[in-house]
Formats: C-alpha cells, sequence, structure tokens
C-alpha cells in the first residue's frame, strides 16, 4: 500500500521511516524548497530530554520520549549519550529545587561535580542537577539523513509542491505543523525565537538548562566552538520575525552562564511557531482517510518517533476509508475525528 506524507519536517519524515520500515510505500511532498528554515524543526534544540522535560511536561511525553534516544541513535548519526546538565545562579537556588521535585533520574552534583562535567563552568555554579541518560543531536543533519533514508528505501520527496490533501488518494498522513490549523481548530502557535553563537573561548559538551524565573535558557554544543540558544516562548501564531526583546533575552542568560558570550560571534538568528493543542501533548488524530501528527510543541525530536509508530499502528488498525466513506464517518464520529493519547 501506498501513502502520501504532506509535511517533510520532523514528524513527516519520522512517520515516513517508521511506514517504511513496516513495509508501506511512501511519497512525501512539502511546500518548501528544500529542508531548511520554512520549517520549525530547523530551529529545533534537538535536546532528547525525557526526564528534563518532566519539568513541565504531561507524564505521556515524559514515557513515551524515553524511546527517542535509542530510534534516533539507530538511524542517524552524530548522536551524543552526554546527558543533560541543569544549573541555577546563586540566587535563583529555588529553582533548582522546583525542578529537582518535578524530574526524575538525575543525580545532584556539587561544583567538583560540576567541573568533573564541565570545566569551563567549574566556578561559576555550586550545585547542579545531571541527567545521565539523556543526549542530544543535531537537528538539520537528523533530518538530512532521515530524507536520505527515506530516498534509498525506494520513498519519493517532492519539495515546493503544494498538494489539495482531499484529491489525494489512499492514506494521507497529515504533518503540516501549524499550517493544518485549518483541519484542527483547536490546534494554536507558540511562537519561539533562538540564536547560534560562536564562541571558541567556552568549551561545554552536553546540554545545559539555565534556570531563571523570568528567562530560562536551554545552551546546546554543535561542535567548533558552535552554540545553540533557546528558546523564547510567547503564545503567538506568527512566523518568523526576529525581536529585540527575544535576543536580548536569551543572550543576557548565556551571559549569566559564562560571560565570555559576551564577546561570541551571532551566527544566526531565527524564529518559527510551534504548533500545539491546548494540553501541550502531541497527539495522533484521524479523519476518514487523513491521519494526523501534530502539536509537538516544544518537543518535536523527542516525541516525533513515538508518534510516528502511534500512527503505524492505528493505519493497521480499521481499514483505510474511501472518499465517501470519510464524509459519511465525518457526520457520524464527532466530525470523524478520533485521538489517540
Amino acid at each position: 500500500m501506498e501513502v502520501t506524507v504532506v509535511g517533510a519536517g520532523v514528524a513527516g519524515l519520522c512517520a515516513a521511516v517508521v511506514l517504511q520500515e513496516r513495509g508501506y510505500r511512501v511519497r512525501v511532498f512539502d511546500g518548501a524548497p528544500g529542508l531548511g528554515p520554512r520549517s520549525c524543526s530547523w530551529y529545533a534544540g534537538g535536546m532528547l530530554a525525557p526526564w528534563c522535560e518532566g519539568e513541565t511536561a504531561p507524564e505521556r511525553v515524559v514515557r513515551l520520549g524515553q524511546t527517542a534516544l535509542d530510534w534516533w541513535d539507530a538511524r542517524v548519526t552524530g548522536v551524543a549519550r552526554r546527558g543533560s546538565l541543569v544549573l541555577a545562579p546563586g540566587r535563583d537556588q529555588g529553582e533548582l529545587a522546583r525542578f529537582a521535585r518535578c524530574t526524575q533520574r538525575y543525580e545532584t552534583v556539587d561544583r567538583a561535580g560540576i567541573a568533573a562535567l564541565e570545566p569551563h563552568l567549574a566556578e561559576r555554579f555550586d550545585r547542579g542537577l545531571f541527567f545521565p541518560d539523556e543526549g542530544h543531536l543535531e537537528p538539520r543533519a537528523a533530518l538530512t539523513d532521515l530524507r536520505d533514508r527515506v530516498i534509498a528505501g525506494g520513498g519519493q520527496l517532492h519539495y515546493d509542491m503544494t498538494v489539495d490533501l482531499e484529491t489525494l488518494e489512499g492514506p494521507v498522513v497529515d504533518a503540516r505543523g501549524f499550517a493544518a490549523r485549518d483541519a484542527l481548530p483547536d490546534l494554536r502557535g507558540v511562537k519561539g525565537e533562538m540564536v547560534v553563537l560562536h564562541c571558541p573561548e567556552v568549551a561545554i559538551s552536553r546540554p545545559v538548562r539555565l534556570l531563571h524565573p523570568r528567562h530560562p535558557l536551554y545552551l546546546v554544543p554543535r561542535g567548533e566552538g558552535l552554540y545553540m540558544l533557546g528558546a523564547t516562548q510567547i503564545e503567538s501564531g506568527e512566523r518568523g520575525r526576529v525581536t529585540v526583546r527575544g535576543q536580548v533575552d536569551l543572550l543576557n542568560a548565556a551571559y549569566a552562564l559564562h560571560p565570555a558570550f559576551a564577546e561570541a560571534e551571532i551566527v544566526e538568528t531565527g524564529a518559527d511557531v510551534r504548533p500545539a493543542f491546548p494540553d501541550n501533548c502531541p497527539q495522533v488524530r484521524r479523519q476518514g482517510r487523513r491521519f494526523f501528527i501534530n502539536g509537538l510543541f516544544r518537543h518535536g525530536f523527542l516525541m516525533a518517533p513515538a508518534c510516528a509508530r502511534q500512527l503505524t499502528d492505528m493505519m493497521e488498525g480499521p481499514r483505510a476509508e474511501t472518499a465517501a466513506e470519510s464524509r459519511g464517518r465525518s457526520e457520524r464520529e464527532d466530525k470523524g475525528e478520533r485521538t489517540v493519547a
């Protein structure tokens, strides 16, 4: 059976890979000219950190996200398993205690423990939390690897092409992210900004989260002195506009992590909209022959593999319907919609 995937971000490409692994033929369409900044996946941090996300994420994200590290490591290059480090300035130690209460699978580290993990941060923080079972990847390299994997498996990828989802034959996977709000009215946008800095004077080897009541920061090393800093979080569907306030907040937090970042070169800035449902939990839904993966919010690379497996399980349940059957079902089943947790 052939399945059409619309959207070549992390959700769409993960779905295409899992479908291929289960014996489906796939073709992927995306309106962008290629992999690049028209996808919020392009600006992702790439942290595979389910236990850290337990600070604010629903339990399902923590539980299902625990399979992500092995899934990515088996399919793309460059997955790092060095854990995550969570720090807070001295005046914000209460934030560190709060974070610890909300999370699991961490070790409390003192100044000597921080020095052993990240020597360049040794004299700046007295206490932290180390999550040894977490990891990270470089999102753009991972997307490229997934794209190449789909092609090598016989799949078709069509960029710079907009399709009418109503006229497509057979099962359709809608992985358009925020653009799918025309079919998913409860989808909302959460804007995030990021910045990439070049700062070879600082050597940090794993993701670091700096807790701050107003401007929390995560920093992800990209190698060769490059660091991705993210991310602001604003309830907005606005795409693409980088703001002074967002960048100032990120840069101030980076300076609080290490003063050498004040002299760093700004290599890149970016902004896009994360698609989210009201509960901030990703969902797999079905409307007749159309299957949705959406609402990944800030958990794209962490949750896309689990969502792709849920999608394929759903697809292998009830048989695919014709377009006429789909229209009839939509009148009978609460607008044709079924949600999988």
